[in-house]
């Protein structure tokens, strides 16, 4: 049954959007092209596969169509031309992949084309079956016009239905005359072709096929000539029409005074009919890419079936560099990624170039530690992966930038959050965080205000870039301001409404009177909780000897001159106000205000919460309750971090500008864990080449990497002579 077709395809990919299988006959790709533009725009879906399938398995097409002399004597479809006597029937499949430009940006996706509108309309009473309706044609054109905001002398060139025959041709020939010819300049003709003299007439298949030649013809700047049309059909009004056939191809080439567009037509003999416009793809930002064929910056993936073969097989990467000093690094480095078997004994080598790598080779050959290899064990199960965001006090100038250069999935993230935040804050956030140090600007960066924004955007740019690296958590952590960046990223506020609610927090938490003041203790809770006195709290337990006390200058800072009187360290936190204390009590009531005017939505990850130290429900997390004791109460990262543990999480990726959180969180693990902690970026190592090391550990530690998603067109042409196992 044709209906189960598209259930079948969810089924076996996993997809649980909205699914239907269309048949308009030949309009059918096209209509279903048109309906799931609609479903990505209404947001019931986040990424849509539309498309058109013809298998003729029996003569029945052939039959129905035979007598009535609609198929042509040769088989050939003759488009718009002299000779066209009839359709020449084909089978074919072709599907496209759609998502909302914001959100393939975002991620980092190559855009081909643009679907500016789209419409679909029906002939209703017309001459019958097999009569093609010119009024019905010009009304789906001008409503696809209308939907996509451009004027019929913006559109290029049209992809036209043109199945050859008599009847037909002149029909839609006329349809676009009337719809284009009358503000059409002779120097700028509409240009006609249609994809059917070229692979035949594949029914349900058409309109999508049309779609891809349309789409490649911008890709490749060039209009594809018609063929089997040398001489034009003399039933179609060419001179006044403002229509040109293409019987030649012809360069399209991407201009800065031009959007290049074209329309596809698409006309079952249902009756119904579908038009789509085309746009080209935004230029491409000439920036590297982490995916760059030159980037330096890939980890050298070593592993052995033991630890001694491992440590061999090091050794003979070590030689066999020495032996080959003009060999390309960037090709050394992927062929060993992605031509060759990973046992479970793994290294990973992150280093810019083969010189760099000789010694560290030499070192992991030898048995002893290197700062820039990572060594571990991929046996049996994986075991989960944890992110962790990172609080306030990472943040510092520049941060970001080296990734903003790099990675187009953080860019296009970052960017969009820094357009949002833009409209809540005095200054731009990117003034702040990229500002001359010693400069005024420089300084505001250290204000609540513009520093949980930063790290922020931060945060959910390293996770978009992550993603589409093919980079999935399990679960979530985050630390204060980090929780936020972790309830965004799982679904619970859009980008727009969390960068409203994290605005909001920053701004007010830094209006707060001043007086208060934050120090770290050597002590573990059960020690501090009883010495506790008036206008001092508990803000946050970092570790099992780690406490944070917050509160009243004064009270806080004499309980933490009774500790360092029993010889424990203290330090005293470089912050403005005292943050998770009873301080923070006059702003909750106007952070409730914001939070009860933004839109919650069901958490796709588990995340683990500061406040209860536990699995948060869906109802905490969907509160504006929850958030208000979020600000309030300590920060319980020590038991989040034993959550982990207790989910089966084996490795941990901070995801923040430095490793503040690495530290932290590996003080908290009981004695024997197996989980790894890993840093996303390293003051003074950050960018791509951080980020890439740190996939390069987690891989080491059993962690799956989708290596050829996260190095993209790399090492087209393996290394042939690199050591084998």
């Amino acid at each position: 049954l044709s209906s189960v077709l598209a259930g079948r395809v969810s089924y076996v990919l996993g997809l649980e959007g909205p699914a239907m299988t269309v048949d308009t006959a030949c309009s059918s790709s096209l209509t279903a092209l048109h309906l799931a533009c609609t479903a990505l725009r209404q947001s019931e879906c986040d990424l849509a596969l539309a498309g058109g399938v013809t298998v003729m398995s029996t003569p029945s097409t052939f039959v129905a169509l035979g007598p009535d002399n609609g198929m042509a004597p040769d088989g050939r479809c003759k488009a718009f031309s002299a000779a066209a006597n009839g359709a020449g029937w084909s089978e074919g499949c072709g599907v496209l992949v759609l998502k909302r430009q914001s959100d393939a940006e975002r991620d980092g996706d190559e855009i081909w084309a643009l679907i500016r509108g789209s419409a679909v309309n029906q002939d209703g009473r017309s001459q019958g079956l097999t009569a093609p309706n010119g009024p019905s044609q010009q009304r789906v054109i001008r409503a696809a016009l209308s939907a996509s905001g451009v004027s019929p002398d913006d559109i290029d060139v049209v992809e036209a239905h043109g199945t050859g025959t008599n009847l037909g041709d002149p029909i839609e020939a006329g349809a676009l005359a009337a719809v284009f010819g009358p503000t059409r300049h002779a120097d700028r003709p509409l240009w006609l072709g249609s994809s059917k003299s070229n692979l035949g007439h594949a029914q349900a298949a058409a309109g999508v096929l049309g779609v891809m030649k349309m789409v490649l013809a911008l890709r490749h700047e060039v209009l594809p000539k018609t063929l089997h049309a040398e001489q034009p059909s003399s039933q179609i009004e060419w001179d006044g029409s403002g229509l040109s056939l293409l019987q030649e191809a012809r360069a399209w080439p991407r201009e800065a005074s031009h959007v290049r567009r074209a329309g596809v037509s698409s006309f079952g003999i249902s009756g119904t009919n579908a038009h789509v416009v085309l746009e080209e793809a935004p230029a491409r930002a000439k920036t590297g890419s982490a995916t760059d064929t030159t980037s330096p910056m890939i980890p050298l993936l070593v592993s052995g079936r033991d630890e001694a073969a491992l440590r061999a097989q090091a050794g003979r990467y070590g030689e066999w560099l020495s032996q080959h000093p003009q060999a390309d690094w960037s090709s050394v480095v992927t062929t060993a990624a992605l031509h060759r078997t990973q046992f479970a004994s793994r290294a990973a080598v992150s280093v810019r170039d083969a010189k760099e790598a000789e010694e560290a080779l030499r070192a992991l050959a030898e048995g002893r530690p290197h700062a820039v290899v990572s060594v571990g064990e991929a046996r049996g199960d994986a075991g989960k992966l944890a992110f962790l965001f990172t609080g306030q006090g990472a943040q510092q100038l520049g941060m970001g930038r080296a990734l903003l250069e790099s990675c187009a999935a953080f860019r296009a993230t970052f960017e969009e959050a820094c357009g949002y935040f833009d409209a809540l804050l005095d200054l731009p956030l990117r003034d702040v965080m990229f500002a001359e140090e010693g400069s005024e600007a420089a300084a505001r960066l250290n204000e609540t205000a513009y520093a949980q924004p930063a790290l922020f955007a931060v945060e959910v740019a390293l996770f978009r870039q992550l993603k589409q690296w093919g980079i999935a958590p399990d679960i979530l952590l985050g630390h204060s301001i980090g929780e936020l960046s972790a309830a965004h990223v799982a679904g619970v506020w859009s980008l727009k409404d969390a960068c409203r609610v994290v605005a909001a927090r920053g701004r007010l938490m830094q209006a707060q009177p001043a007086g208060g003041a934050m120090v770290a203790i050597e002590a573990g809770e059960a020690e501090v909780l009883p010495l506790l006195t008036d206008g001092v709290e508990i803000a946050g337990l970092n570790g099992p000897r780690s406490t944070v006390i917050s509160g009243d200058e004064a009270a806080v800072l004499a309980l933490a001159e009774a500790f360092k009187g029993k010889g424990r360290r203290t330090s005293r936190l470089q912050v403005s106000h005292a943050f998770h204390s009873q301080r923070m009590e006059p702003m909750l009531e106007a952070f409730g205000e914001v939070l009860s005017s933004v839109t919650f939505g069901t958490p796709r990850l588990p995340i683990v919460s500061n406040v209860t130290g536990r699995l948060a429900t869906k109802d905490e997390l969907c509160s504006a309750e929850y958030w208000g004791r979020q600000v309030r109460q300590a920060v319980r990262f020590l038991d989040g971090v034993h959550v982990l543990e207790a989910e089966g999480v084996r490795a941990s990726l901070e995801l923040g500008p430095d490793g503040i959180l690495t530290g932290l969180a590996a003080g908290c693990l009981v004695e024997g864990s197996p989980m790894q902690v890993i840093a996303s970026q390293r003051r003074g190592r950050d960018g791509s080449e951080a980020l890439l090391a740190a996939l390069g550990a987690l891989h080491v530690h059993g962690v799956h990497i989708d290596w050829t998603k996260a190095l993209g067109s790399h090492a087209l042409h393996p290394v042939a002579s690199l050591p084998t196992y």
